[in-house]
């Protein structure tokens, strides 16, 4: 078959986590491309398109995942795609370097009737590594094409086209026979008994051999498609042979681990000594230094982050500046007051939050980009799997939990690392309990000012609660998020260190930080706007605000947490900025400027003006509550803003944001009325 320009194919790309898929993806469809999510499902879902010789085709860049089982949302949506006959053809990706592992998800695909290519990607690696791979002797085997590429190297897409096209032309299936004859050997002859009761033409792309396969591991979701299609008689034979397999899972695996292996028998030659731990990998995978190393290499990227981040929020911190010179020019055309105040105090501050947060992601998506590149990450979360696997989680979540003690922001995008949506999602929760740098930026003051000596143990205070809060937080969403089979420790084989693709770690973050530039950009200037119409007084002063209204109106209540009506908004403040609580004290106490700008500025320059008005306004137990009520409380609207883009799911973020708001409230309840009791 010719492709002509009428015909659009769509290429989907299969393979496991980390073989490369995203790399492709970019490399293929660059700024060409959307992401949201897959329908009815919080699943992230990332199609695009390249133009070649006339012919538009569309790519589909599926979830990666370690099988087609159906033992996660992801698995779902990756096999059921590829049942539906969208994809014209199916691109399984593999690492080279890792062979043995990463066929695995070729010997789950093989049954599947859909046309394939086999990417033996990160050949560098492979080679770097002594490995001599025959392409030509895989082809043979399994009548696909296979082609030895690098995904980072653009001077090697055009191999790829052309094996796309020729794929699309020829139409070829997986060989799956020398597969099928080990299926054939298990025990009591179950596989063939299965087969026999299977539909001859299949069920959607699914072959009878794929389906059998399938029953016989304990599919269930293949099997509530068998019970459609087959007579009551057959489906109590089918399952008097199942119920006769012991672990048929286990049987199936093995025969798919003789197959990898029969296929690299004469494909793969080691030139000389396999590579081993060198004495760096042995101190980053020892038991007991492995972790500190970690910890120290974490937070050092989390410092080095701040140098491509600096520049950018930089020109950021100069957006506010316009302020002046736009006042004057509308001023000068008598434009509305109000329309004067909208432009800028919003839509500035808009900019200003949005660009000072795209540079701190870029910096961090930066630093751990490369350290995921050349495979220390890796290690990271071999060392705390144990660790993380008491929060229900995988070694993984460490680094943006760490991260998070410099910034929240920075926190939620490193969470990008983390394959499973449920462990994304409760990872960000966890590291909203992370007390961070904006945190330590008022905590010290407000303790000081009304504890002096004694502020330390309120410290310590703090970092015994966020603990607790982490393990309490870590049950509650953690019985939503996380199946069983997800709270089961890590298994991976760590891949070998190599040199860093600068061209495509650039891409992918370029391609990261415009799709969070979109978002972020009408997150904050919905919640911006939102916050200026409560704040927003023709005079300027605060007493003129709904909010202010507001606040004093529900004091009442107010008052059972320990916060009085202007410590009140001052917290409610402080989910726009920390720094924002020292600025709405500063302009309710001391009038010092709206209530707007207080919250969109630093409240640094308040703060020794306000040290002896809060002594003489709050008891020392207001103070307390106050304090941990702000500690507690949502991060801030970046952090949030940030949350959305990680988890893409507005339902999650604002279940989050609700019950940090329900939780700081709490604590201030608790700590407010034990304080009581000593003061």
């Amino acid at each position: 078959m010719n492709i002509t320009a009428s015909k659009q194919p769509t290429i989907a790309l299969l393979g496991q986590p980390n073989s490369g898929k995203s790399t492709l993806f970019n490399g293929l469809t660059g700024a060409r491309q959307r992401v949201g999510n897959w329908p009815g499902k919080t699943v992230e879902k990332k199609e695009g398109h390249y133009d070649k010789n006339g012919i538009r085709y569309h790519v589909t860049d599926l979830p990666g995942t370690y099988s087609l089982s159906a033992n996660s949302e992801e698995e779902i949506i990756t096999r059921d795609y590829i049942a539906s006959g969208q994809a014209d053809i199916v691109c399984i990706l593999v690492d080279s370097s890792q062979l043995s592992r990463s066929l695995f998800m070729l010997a789950d695909y093989a049954g599947i009737q859909c046309p394939a290519v086999l990417l033996l990607n990160l050949m560098d690696v492979a080679e770097e590594q002594g490995k001599k791979i025959d392409a030509h002797a895989l082809e043979k085997k399994l009548g696909i094409p296979v082609l030895p590429f690098i995904a980072a190297d653009q001077r090697q897409y055009t191999t790829f086209h052309t094996a796309i096209d020729q794929a699309l032309e020829e139409k070829k299936l997986l060989d799956i026979d020398s597969l099928t004859a080990k299926y054939r050997l298990i025990e009591n002859g179950a596989y063939n008994k299965v087969l026999e009761l299977m539909p001859k033409e299949g069920i959607d792309n699914f072959s009878p051999s794929w389906l059998a396969a399938k029953l016989i591991e304990g599919d269930a979701a293949v099997m509530t498609k068998i019970n459609d299609v087959l007579s009551q008689d057959e489906l109590q034979e089918l399952d008097k042979v199942l119920a006769s397999v012991d672990n048929g899972a286990l049987e199936t695996a093995g025969c798919k681990f003789q197959w990898i292996d029969e296929l690299l028998r004469d494909a793969i030659v080691q030139k000389g000594e396999k590579p081993i731990l060198s004495k760096f990998d042995r101190l980053a995978t020892h038991r007991r230094w492995g972790k500190p190393l970690a910890i120290f290499i974490i937070l050092l990227g989390l410092i080095a982050s701040f140098i491509p981040a600096t520049p950018i929020m930089y020109v950021g911190s100069l957006i506010p500046l316009l302020g002046e010179p736009i006042t004057a020019a509308m001023t000068a055309i008598n434009a509305p007051t109000i329309l004067t105040s909208l432009i800028t105090q919003v839509v500035l501050n808009t900019l200003y939050f949005t660009v000072a947060m795209i540079g701190f992601v870029f910096g961090v998506n930066l630093v751990f980009g490369f350290l995921e590149e050349v495979g220390y990450m890796a290690r990271v979360s071999y060392v705390f799997d144990g660790t993380m696997a008491r929060l229900g989680l995988q070694g993984k979540s460490v680094m943006p939990l760490v991260v998070s003690f410099g910034c929240t922001i920075g926190g939620a995008a490193g969470t990008r690392v983390i394959d499973s949506w449920g462990q994304k999602v409760l990872t960000i929760a966890l590291a909203w309990v992370v007390p961070c740098a904006a945190t330590w930026a008022i905590v010290p003051v407000l303790s000081s000012m009304f504890f002096g000596a004694w502020a330390p143990l309120i410290i310590v205070a703090i970092f015994f609660v966020a603990a607790l809060h982490m393990m309490i937080t870590a049950k509650i969403f953690g019985s939503k998020l996380l199946r069983e089979e997800e709270r089961a420790g890590l298994i991976m084989e760590l891949p070998p260190y190599h040199k860093p693709r600068w061209r495509a770690l650039f891409r992918s973050i370029w391609v990261r930080t415009r799709d969070i530039l979109s978002r972020a950009l009408r997150v904050i200037f919905i919640v911006s706007l939102l916050f200026w119409l409560m704040t927003y007084s023709a005079s300027g002063n605060p007493e003129g605000t709904v909010l202010y209204r507001f606040g004093r109106a529900i004091e009442p209540v107010t008052m059972v947490f320990g916060l009085t009506w202007q410590t009140f908004l001052a917290y409610f403040a402080s989910m726009f900025s920390k720094e924002a609580a020292l600025g709405v004290l500063g302009s309710l106490y001391l009038g010092a400027g709206s209530l707007f700008s207080a919250t969109v500025e630093s409240g640094g320059e308040v703060a020794a003006g306000l040290s002896s008005v809060l002594l003489s306004s709050l008891s020392p137990s207001a103070a307390l509550a106050f304090i941990f009520a702000v500690t507690f409380n949502a991060p801030c609207l970046m952090a949030i803003t940030s949350t959305y883009q990680g988890t893409r799911s507005l339902k999650w973020t604002l279940r989050i944001l609700g019950y940090y708001i329900a939780t700081s409230l709490f604590l201030a309840f608790v700590v407010y009325h034990v304080s009581n009791l000593f003061f």
